[in-house]
């Protein structure tokens, strides 16, 4: 068995007021990690968003440059359309 030996009052005390201290910043570590997290979540959600439109952005273009080669290209179609009827009749 070992022998019991005595330590200094002051030892333990600032052994017990250091124990104090860590558990009384726990919570406020935690609510700090857990803002944290929110702020990160938060930012991921705006670049998602921001990523999303920009998607949306591209393919409104490419519908409209779509449609307007249609326009442009009814003239040629029509009188494509035109040659062949009258090749066709000869």
């Amino acid at each position: 068995m070992s022998v019991p030996t005595t330590v200094n009052p002051v030892i333990t005390d600032a052994v017990t007021q250091a124990n104090v201290k860590v558990v009384a910043e726990a919570p406020a570590m935690a609510m700090g990690s857990l803002y944290q997290t929110a702020a990160h979540s938060t930012g991921l959600m705006f670049e998602n968003s921001v990523t999303a439109q920009n998607n949306q952005n591209i393919l409104a273009q490419a519908a409209t440059t779509q449609g307007v080669m249609q326009i442009y290209s009814i003239d040629t179609i029509s009188d494509a359309i035109a040659v062949v009827q009258m090749l066709n009749a000869s």
